[in-house]
């Protein structure tokens, strides 16, 4: 039955994505044609019904409001999810020596993807360079008024944003998610030690963890699908052809190597330190990328990778409770990936030559940036500017060219998602495998366990 349901909800997400891109790319077409032919009133009528950001300007705005109410739902409950779910893994570990060597294996899992990724996306970037296939035309040299800025922030920032001063205001900002770790951990180890004074107050987050879970079923399965429909489409028709051609080659460039190191990377990987089947890994968490890739948001895939990993991979639930919340904050190896890869385009179309020990320094900048992206909209390729900026390379043609990158940067944001969650659930995998807690059986569908 629950396998069923799982078919189900993967048919779903494809048919949404099937119809969401052709949809989407019919709409681009459409404000392309209609705008250049002088009949701005029947787009702009197409943008008024579908299209329009009704917190900020007049219309109906049908997929934008779609969207916004799932991605709110999400976020509602992504708090309470991570704070119950982490609780709940340190209650139940009473071996600390256990806990210390999760945190470690979870910590040198994600340090290990990182480095493995900077390093293929410098090999592919150092190629790029010398076939001379970075390059663009001349008419991205134009006036861009609209630039995005970040400002660097010490990476020691962290630290100090990991204790908060607050609890109240800390569990009301979506943005504070490694305060709530923090908080949850330290609650989960307290409680640990009350013993049966504690049990009043477990039982209580055990409810709170079921309904939030119930919440979250329902969003997944039933609003879903309809979801990604409308934040594809309506990304994809918000697109100008133009823009998407002239940097067309860095997104086909990044996408490639982010999917080539999804599907073989992570592969290599897990055979290397499991001896497990990865085909088996790769069809099971097939859905969590999809998903992933639709939203564009870690976050709100953390609990569809949570039910994933528990119920289909056979990882025990306080292993998964433990790596996945720290790998929603810290693990961001995708957008490394596209970091080195952005970075070397940027370089080499506005004149910088880049060196090895270049791209040395620009895998730190990128793994430093990444593990501390904050969770805005299109947060990755904001930060690529931390990176651009840390390395020198300001000149005005990099400055447009990075603007050129911001403008057109979704398709390879959705894609690096997606490995940052396989990632994620392949770093628990390791983990609960290297601790005894993996259930084999599941994992090669000789049982099933449901929630």
């Amino acid at each position: 039955m629950e396998q069923r349901k799982e078919n189900k909800l993967i048919r779903q997400m494809i048919i949404a994505l099937i119809a969401s891109f052709t949809i989407g790319f019919i709409l681009m077409i459409l404000n392309e044609k209609l705008n250049a032919s002088g009949n701005e009133t029947i787009w702009n009528l197409i943008y008024y019904i579908l299209l329009a950001d009704v917190t900020a300007e007049s219309g109906v705005g049908i997929l934008f409001v779609i969207q916004t109410l799932f991605l709110n739902g999400l976020k509602l409950i992504i708090t309470p999810l991570v704070f119950t779910s982490l609780l709940l893994a340190m209650d139940s570990i009473t071996d600390l020596k256990k806990l210390g060597r999760m945190a470690y294996k979870t910590v040198g899992g994600f340090l290990g993807v990182y480095i493995l990724g900077c390093i293929v996306a410098s090999f592919v970037s150092t190629w790029c360079v010398k076939v001379g296939i970075f390059t663009v035309s001349d008419s991205i040299v134009k006036d861009v008024t609209n630039l995005t800025t970040v400002s660097s922030a010490n990476p020691m920032s962290i630290l100090i944003a990991m204790v908060p001063d607050n609890i109240i205001t800390t569990f009301s900002n979506n943005n504070a998610i490694l305060a709530v770790v923090f908080i949850a951990v330290v609650c989960g180890i307290s409680l640990n030690t009350m013993g049966k004074e504690g049990e009043s107050f477990k039982n209580l987050i055990k409810s709170v963890a079921k309904l939030i879970q119930i919440c979250v079923d329902f969003l997944i399965n039933k609003v879903g699908p309809v979801a990604i429909f409308a934040m594809i489409t309506r990304a994809m028709a918000l697109y100008g052809l133009e823009e998407v051609k002239s940097v067309l080659v860095y997104v086909a460039v990044t996408c490639a190597v982010l999917i080539i190191y999804l599907i073989f990377g992570y592969t290599l990987i897990i055979f290397g330190v499991t001896k497990l089947n990865p085909v088996i890994f790769l069809k099971k968490i097939a859905k969590v990328g999809l998903f992933a890739f639709s939203t564009i948001s870690s976050a709100a895939t953390m609990p569809l990778n949570r039910k994933t990993t528990t119920t289909e991979l056979g990882i025990k639930e306080d292993i998964a409770d433990f790596v996945l919340p720290l790998g929603m904050t810290i693990n961001m190896n995708g957008t490394a990936i596209m970091h080195v890869i952005g970075t070397t385009f940027i370089a080499t179309v506005a004149g910088y030559s880049v060196s090895p020990a270049d791209f040395m320094m620009m895998s730190l900048l990128a793994i430093m940036a990444s593990a501390g992206t904050p969770a805005i909209p299109a947060a990755g390729s904001v930060l690529l500017l931390t990176v651009v900026t840390g390395m020198g390379f300001t000149n005005e043609i990099a400055m447009m060219t990075y603007a050129l990158i911001l403008a057109i940067n979704k398709p390879v944001e959705m894609v690096l998602t997606s490995l940052n969650v396989v990632g994620d659930a392949s770093v628990a995998l390791m983990v609960a495998n290297s601790e005894g807690d993996l259930d084999k059986d599941v994992y090669y569908n000789r049982k099933s366990l449901d929630m």
